[in-house]
């Protein structure tokens, strides 16, 4: 949960972790790769001038778009868990989610609805840090 949680900053341009000096390079390549593929995105979403609210809604969020990233992680969330998972069914989740210790996220790493069984993604990352190491 805490490395889908990661991820999700990540993606959404939020990760507070810059690490040293060698993981700096990494990490800007990283970002700027991000920028160039949610830039493409927002390039394909606004091409056609029938998508004047999807205009409206990013007309200021480049170079960045952080409002696309976030609007792509809520749509994406789901896969993303699916794919750190491998779908996996059987596995043990180490908490009760979703809304009691019946569901099946207990047995099958996920909600009856599909969603990931953890809202860590939305959990600020200084307090993710803070439950960890404390």
């Amino acid at each position: 949960a805490r490395s889908f949680a990661d991820i999700g900053d990540i993606v959404r341009g939020r990760d507070l972790y810059f690490g040293n000096s060698k993981e700096k390079n990494r990490r800007e390549n990283l970002e700027n790769n991000l920028k160039e593929i949610f830039k493409n995105i927002y390039d394909d979403l606004t091409k056609d001038n029938d998508n004047a609210a999807l205009k409206a809604r990013y007309q200021h969020d480049a170079p960045d778009y952080y409002q696309l990233r976030e609007d792509w992680w809520e749509e994406n969330r789901q896969q993303v868990w699916k794919a750190l998972t491998c779908d996996a069914g059987g596995g043990t989740y180490f908490r009760f989610t979703c809304s009691n210790d019946t569901t099946l996220a207990h047995k099958n790493c996920t909600c009856i609805s599909g969603d990931p069984p953890t809202y860590f993604d939305y959990v600020p990352q200084f307090l993710r840090w803070f439950d960890e190491w404390a």
